[in-house]
């Protein structure tokens, strides 16, 4: 049982990872809190389920949109709302995403109402055993490209000349400036990027799960206290911390109470700021 409880816990501290790797990127590289960020997940969802139940499009083809998609939004975000702010020192980053946060929940309970939809995949109740742990084939899925996705993405900021350019703003950011990286450019691809994430993961949990406008709220959260504990602005941080929460949450619920379960993650944050402040893997 304490194998199989893993196994769920990989499955989802994957998908917690990539929707904080999103809010990561945006605070390490732009200083921006984007509470936005959860309704980005939502839409993810949102996006693929119509695609997969209104148009019968495969689901991968209909993952591949949803995070193209948000990608394109999170530009259109950051043109349209973030970028006329940067030099508006009175006004908060942190208080217009929570005016975007309302905007778009309210926008999409106005569309869709409260009714929980799902994607009634067709392989989402078939099941592989893999020594002894029996996984749905979609949980499987959901494993494999969320880790595809880290790995890619570790391999981009790492080797390209936008990774690279990336890594530089978040260093020294007047020092980028100075050589000639362009302030907007990379403002537009990280939150293109970090929204494509949040898509993604609001896609896979989707599938996995409910979808309704709602849905985007606790994940927020959890994302939130994987970024403080994994310390803010590291990307590695965010991938342990969701493992970390993901496998805490799932052997919280099989061995101490499920109704318990949200509240574990907020344990661990105070247990990890209680002796290192910064997070794991925090330098600030």
């Amino acid at each position: 049982m304490l194998i199989q409880q893993l196994a769920n816990g990989v499955v989802l501290g994957s998908t917690y990872a990539l929707i904080s790797i999103g809010l990561t990127i945006l605070f390490g590289i732009l200083n921006i809190i984007n509470l936005a960020h959860g309704e980005i997940y939502m839409l993810g969802a949102f996006v693929a389920y119509f695609l997969v139940t209104l148009w019968e499009v495969n689901f991968f083809v209909a993952f591949l949109v949803a995070t193209v998609a948000m990608g394109i939004l999170g530009v259109l975000v950051e043109r349209t709302v973030f970028r006329p702010l940067r030099d508006k020192e009175e006004i908060n980053y942190f208080i217009v995403s929570v005016g975007l946060l309302i905007f778009l929940e309210n926008l999409a309970l106005l569309f869709w109402g409260t009714e929980p939809r799902s994607m009634g995949l067709p392989y989402a109740s078939q099941t592989v055993k893999i020594g002894q742990v029996i996984v749905t084939v979609q949980r499987l899925y959901t494993v494999v490209i969320a880790v595809g996705i880290i790995f890619g993405l570790h391999f981009y900021i790492k080797h390209s000349r936008m990774g690279k350019a990336m890594r530089a703003m978040e260093q020294d950011r007047e020092g980028a400036l100075t050589v000639g990286v362009g302030i907007d450019e990379i403002s537009s691809f990280t939150f293109a990027l970090g929204s494509a994430l949040a898509g993604a993961a609001g896609a896979l949990m989707g599938s996995l799960f409910i979808v309704n406008p709602m849905m985007g709220f606790t994940p927020l959260l959890k994302a939130f206290v994987i970024v403080i504990f994994g310390g803010l602005g590291s990307v590695l941080g965010a991938i342990v911390g969701g493992l970390i929460l993901g496998m805490t949450e799932v052997l919280g619920a099989a061995y101490v109470s499920s109704a318990y379960q949200d509240a574990f993650a907020f344990i661990i944050l105070i247990l990890v700021l209680s002796f290192k402040p910064t997070g794991l893997f925090g330098k600030r």
